[in-house]
């Protein structure tokens, strides 16, 4: 009898405490109005392909072809002087040529999420506010000059492949 009582008992509380967890399951979440907000006033913003030169040594080595796509403040980004698109082209002539980030002869040792934020944080310095949120790479590529001379297709060396689609079918976008 005291058996029975008990397996009562113990069905009793396994319902109640799986109606009290589907309860709190069921539940609105809570909104963050503040991340909300911040994510509907960005676009993604598509970067165009920028054919960017390897010199070495005084001579063109071979080519970067680099295209970003980035998120950008609406408000913020109409109230440039300069283009958003032309703005990113100048900032990864400046790291690619004048900082020589990418390294050829050191692939290996590239880091992207480094590249990612000193590409955000020289736009944003260069606007003077924060215009840029994230930056999005879809493709950097290397091509070497001899390469480019060959008749036969080229077959180049692929240093980062997209991220981009992703991002492109979320909400702020």
């Amino acid at each position: 009898m005291i058996k029975l009582v008990l397996t009562g008992i113990w069905i009793c509380a396994i319902t109640l405490a799986s109606v009290y967890f589907s309860m709190q399951m069921a539940a609105a979440p809570r909104v963050d109005e503040e991340a909300a907000a911040r994510a509907a006033a960005l676009e993604l913003v598509k970067g165009g392909q920028a054919t960017i030169p390897v010199i070495s040594d005084g001579a063109v080595k071979g080519y970067f072809i680099a295209r970003l796509s980035y998120t950008a403040n609406t408000a913020l980004a109409a109230k440039q002087v300069v283009p958003l698109t032309e703005a990113i082209t100048d900032e990864l002539y400046t790291l690619l040529v004048g900082q020589k980030m990418i390294d050829v002869e050191k692939l290996d040792s590239f880091d992207v999420d480094n590249f990612r934020a000193t590409v955000k944080d020289g736009l944003n310095k260069r606007f003077g506010e924060a215009v840029i949120d994230q930056v999005m790479i879809e493709q950097i590529d290397y091509i070497a000059k001899v390469e480019v001379n060959s008749k036969p297709a080229r077959k180049g060396t692929n240093i980062v492949k997209g991220d981009a689609g992703a991002a492109a079918q979320s909400p702020a976008g």
